[in-house]
């Protein structure tokens, strides 16, 4: 997501539908009081951010994402919704992040994890910023059961986007993981706490504290 227009085409993207039903499964599971800071791991243009800002009006959020040509995007989006003084945002590649704070009252990704080269890089970077009371919830794609689910996947989701959306999405469905990748890599990095459910035909969470 390093390519400008790639950047651009993102963020003009209609992902309301599932960023919606992200924050609608993390009030469902933590409640709707949350008056702390937030992580957001992997921010892209940040439209989650502001629909998380807006369901938390006492809360401030830092967001992080390696894609410098996002942020502007991101940063123009807040200012015209009104909320360029609740989110800050920090190009930094994962886990050597330099944030403000050493652990967050939430710790919040959506579709990082299958982008990253090593998925062990996500999981350390939840565990080197989350106390004990931490609220973690982590969604992303689940990786369909052949290239021909992965196509009818893009085909119903991303009718009327341009090209690049749609081979993006598809790239991202194959380099997702199944359950059972996941389920290990939970066990492996020691955070077998979490919990693990798919909540749609393309999505699974990961939530809990440790």
């Amino acid at each position: 997501m390093c390519d400008p227009a790639q950047a651009q085409a993102y963020a003009e993207a209609d992902f309301s539908e599932p960023h919606d039903r992200f924050v609608e499964l993390f009030t469902d599971r933590f409640g709707n009081r949350l008056a702390a800071k937030v992580l957001d791991l992997g921010c892209g243009p940040g439209d989650i951010c502001r629909r998380f800002a807006r369901c938390f009006p006492d809360g401030t959020i830092h967001a992080v994402d390696g894609s410098m040509p996002m942020l502007p995007l991101a940063r123009k989006a807040d200012r015209a919704a009104g909320l360029e003084q609740r989110i800050e945002y920090f190009n930094a590649h994962l886990p050597d992040a330099v944030l403000p704070e050493t652990s967050y009252s939430a710790i919040i990704s959506n579709s990082l994890l299958h982008h990253l080269k090593s998925p062990d890089t996500l999981w350390k970077t939840v565990q080197r910023f989350a106390g004990s009371d931490t609220k973690i919830f982590i969604m992303d794609l689940l990786r369909p059961a052949s290239t021909e689910a992965a196509e009818q996947l893009v085909a119903e989701y991303t009718n009327g986007e341009p090209p690049v959306l749609k081979k993006d999405f598809h790239n991202s469905l194959l380099a997702a993981y199944n359950q059972e990748e996941i389920l290990l890599q939970l066990d492996t990095g020691g955070l077998d706490k979490l919990r693990f459910e798919i909540v749609s035909d393309r999505h699974f969470i990961v939530w809990g504290s440790l």
